[in-house]
């Protein structure tokens, strides 16, 4: 049984097992420590019974009117947690904390184009390609796709289209 809770600093010094992966972005000490800061109920860990770091998310509100939405900066679980639904209940948790007490319009997320298997979780999530951004992975070159799902607040899924694949914009074009 794993358990789900805040991110804490302290467990800064125990997740470098979880970033191993070359699809995961890791960020400097700073960008966690603000995220955790400013957005501490969408930044969770979840854990072993012996308190053994297995995933995280972390996760921002931003934007502004029908574009104030949760998004999922990063999220990510140790190669040997794999296929265990982990990642489903940390972006349950984080979809429902953009719900309340963010009351945002939608969650969204960018993916790398070339991840499949992140795709098709995402996808099985309720997320859909809205975009496609050209070498959002600048230093790879590589696109990525803006995925989102729509919250009950945005009854009119605004947030949301068809054929989102091929809606292509420049990474500049990317604002909230």
């Amino acid at each position: 049984m794993s358990s789900l809770r805040q991110f804490k600093a302290t467990d800064l010094f125990s997740f470098n097992a979880i970033n191993l992966d070359s699809l995961t972005e890791t960020y400097n000490i700073s960008f966690y420590l603000s995220y955790l800061a400013r957005w501490p109920d969408l930044f969770s860990v979840q854990c072993t019974p012996s308190s053994t770091l297995m995933a995280y998310v972390m996760g921002k509100a931003e934007g502004t009117g029908t574009d104030w939405h949760g998004h999922v900066t990063a999220i990510t679980v140790a190669p040997e947690y794999r296929r265990l639904g982990l990642a489903q209940g940390m972006m349950d948790l984080l979809e429902r904390v953009s719900e309340y007490p963010y009351d945002g319009y939608f969650v969204d997320l960018f993916v790398r184009c070339s991840n499949k298997v992140a795709i098709e979780m995402y996808t099985q999530l309720g997320y859909s390609i809205y975009r496609t951004v050209k070498e959002y992975y600048s230093y790879e070159t590589e696109n990525a796709y803006d995925m989102r799902k729509p919250l009950k607040r945005d009854v009119d899924r605004q947030s949301v289209r068809e054929n989102g694949e091929s809606f292509l914009v420049e990474p500049h074009e990317v604002q909230f």
